[in-house]
């Protein structure tokens, strides 16, 4: 259906049905009736992007996340997206998985949408998908990370930082065994690397792992906690890249006799809303996501609007939250 089928059938001209669509209070309400009637009856959908040349604008904003099954990511585009629409915004979702050249070929995809603008997760990417991103000449928001040579704009926190300091914690509390669960994904990867590292200069060596794939779930939790047992691990505490990780790794330990925290202690990442109801109560970090998808569709909408922002990198920080597992 088009815009001259819906004139055609209130019987008004297709400027009329524009206005109509565009600036209702300037149609008079019978004519406007007539037309509403026309659109319902016929189904048509207005062409925003057509209708947005003079501005440019699409009114959409895409957003790409490794895995829509994982709720620390759901829960920060529910908050960007919630934003946005105050201002008018749809938020178009893409699942990207958890390699660069994935993500590539869905920014590729993404972008002949036009967008008005393109959040994504983390801020490595193929050197073609940088390319891309800088020519389409967007306001784009990395999230989940921090750099300091963003592509445009960064809201996360710093991994590195992350890391160490939750050595740091578990060292100063006494802490002298430790392993990793740690999922196949960059910036769990980066997490472990800078803790295997602070623990050697803490003067703390061997940091024991077990590797499972992402996107995390129960089932690898519990096959990464027995990795670590069939290793021989007892007495540490197992440092896992998820919450759900954890929460596998308790149970399999549970299953298997063993005590938490006697036996081992666990911690996870991300305070997932289970955790602070797991039976012990999950040690964690939290990150606060709701703030980072509000702050993201901020600076988002500001750059949209042509604004420069004073420091286009925003540190939402991290918590470590102390619970019965550790």
């Amino acid at each position: 259906m088009t815009l001259e089928d819906v004139a055609r059938l209130a019987n008004v001209s297709t400027i009329t049905v524009s206005r109509a669509l565009n600036h209702p209070d300037k149609v008079a309400k019978s004519t406007l009736e007539r037309v509403t009637r026309a659109i319902e009856q016929t189904g048509y959908v207005p062409n925003m992007l057509a209708g947005g040349l003079a501005s440019r604008r699409s009114r959409l904003i895409a957003a790409l996340v490794p895995a829509m099954t994982n709720a620390v990511y759901a829960e920060t585009i529910h908050y960007f997206s919630e934003a946005l629409k105050t201002s008018g915004y749809q938020v178009m979702l893409g699942e990207c998985g958890y390699t660069e050249e994935s993500e590539h070929e869905i920014v590729t995809t993404v972008l002949s949408r036009r967008p008005d603008g393109i959040l994504l997760t983390g801020v490595k990417h193929t050197l073609e998908c940088r390319r891309q991103l800088m020519a389409a000449r967007i306001p784009v928001v990395e999230t989940w990370d921090l750099t300091t040579t963003p592509l445009d704009v960064a809201v996360g926190f710093s991994h590195e930082r992350l890391g160490e300091s939750v050595i740091d914690h578990f060292v100063d509390k006494g802490f002298t065994k430790f392993a990793s669960l740690c999922a196949s994904d960059r910036r769990a990867r980066l997490r472990e690397a800078v803790m295997k590292a602070r623990l050697t200069r803490r003067g703390i060596a061997g940091l024991t792992f077990a590797a499972v794939p992402a996107p995390t779930d129960l089932r690898r939790g519990r096959e990464g906690m027995r990795q670590l047992i069939e290793q021989g691990v007892n007495g540490a505490i197992v440092i896992c890249s998820s919450d759900t990780l954890a929460h596998g790794a308790m149970i399999e330990a549970q299953a298997q006799g063993l005590s938490i925290p006697k036996d081992f202690a666990v911690f996870g990442f991300g305070d997932q809303s289970f955790a602070a109801e797991t039976f012990p109560a999950l040690s964690t970090v939290r990150i606060d996501r709701p703030e980072m998808g509000r702050r993201a569709a901020e600076a988002l909408l500001r750059r949209i609007d042509g604004e420069l922002l004073d420091d286009p990198v925003v540190d939402v920080g991290f918590e470590i939250i102390e619970r019965e597992t550790a």
